[in-house]
């Protein structure tokens, strides 16, 4: 499953790099990409731990930038 999320308040690039960067180390992701130019998230993970995984990296973003928020849809 392949899904993009909105962000909002991503402040600077090198932020999203390491957003980025931890999120493509979690269990279960096969692809991830955090863009600051257009403020997105997507991931691609295995369907059956698709919404553990999305758990997963809005925590990752919290750590990196506690004022950046994943709009859940």
């Amino acid at each position: 499953m392949k899904k993009t999320f909105k962000l909002e308040d991503l402040d600077c690039a090198n932020c999203a790099a390491k957003m980025e960067a931890a999120i493509k180390k979690l269990d279960g992701v096969k692809d991830a990409s955090v863009s600051f130019m257009t403020q997105k998230m997507t991931i691609e993970a295995e369907d059956e731990r698709f919404d553990e995984v999305v758990k997963a990296a809005v925590k990752c973003i919290a750590k990196v930038e506690p004022d950046c928020r994943v709009l859940l849809k």
